[in-house]
């Protein structure tokens, strides 16, 4: 299936936030990352001669802030040394920031490779209806229908309910992509939880005009 995306005309120009988001330590390690050649003997020096030593805030502000400035591949780096760490429990919404940025640098391998981690923490996931609805409106926006409908079994497989906007997305994205057949089960998954009262899935978004 194509995928058309649009690409941030800004991208990897933007500059540091500096202030309360982001330490002098923060700062310097990031400068440091992007500084380094790339290759991952480099890369990995300053990681560990850097980044290891921060603490949890400045770890989590310096993952955010790559993937602010589209430095997927820095942030993926990143992320793999933060998920060593004794605090780290996987959040759907983390997740969530890091395929939607890799989806917008077409890094379509890289999602998928996250998305099966992803699926492998079920276990230990830490994720609210919202959190799972953003990733799934993420997924859809760049046409990844597969891995939203398995987001979709995951969300209930970890105890999480799908509510309207869950079933609004996945099936306003289904029917404008012919699936009829999936849109049919989707709706039928509402009707559990919400009886007949499905009008809301063939509601239309309020159009603000200026």
């Amino acid at each position: 299936m194509m995928r058309i995306t649009m690409r941030d005309r800004g991208k990897n120009r933007k500059p540091l936030q500096k202030g309360r988001n982001l330490s002098i330590e923060a700062i310097q390690t990031i400068q440091a990352l992007k500084r380094a050649p790339k290759f991952a003997d480099k890369q990995q020096e300053v990681i560990h001669s850097k980044f290891t030593r921060l603490l949890k805030f400045d770890m989590m502000a310096i993952l955010r802030e790559l993937l602010r400035q589209d430095h997927s591949l820095l942030a993926l780096m990143v992320f793999a040394e933060i998920q060593k760490e004794h605090w780290y429990k996987p959040e759907v919404s983390l997740y969530a920031e890091i395929i939607l940025v890799l989806a917008r640098n077409n890094l379509y391998d890289k999602v998928d490779m996250i998305f099966v981690e992803l699926e492998s923490e079920k276990g230990r996931l830490e994720g609210k209806t919202e959190g799972f609805n953003a990733l799934l409106e993420n997924l859809l926006s760049y046409n990844m229908t597969g891995c939203a409908m398995n987001c979709f079994e995951l969300m209930k497989e970890s105890g999480c309910e799908p509510d309207r906007s869950t079933f609004k997305l996945l099936v306003r994205h289904l029917e404008s992509k012919g699936e009829s057949r999936l849109s049919e089960g989707i709706r039928h998954e509402a009707h559990k939880y919400y009886g007949d009262s499905l009008d809301f899935l063939d509601e239309q978004e309020d159009v603000v005009t200026c």
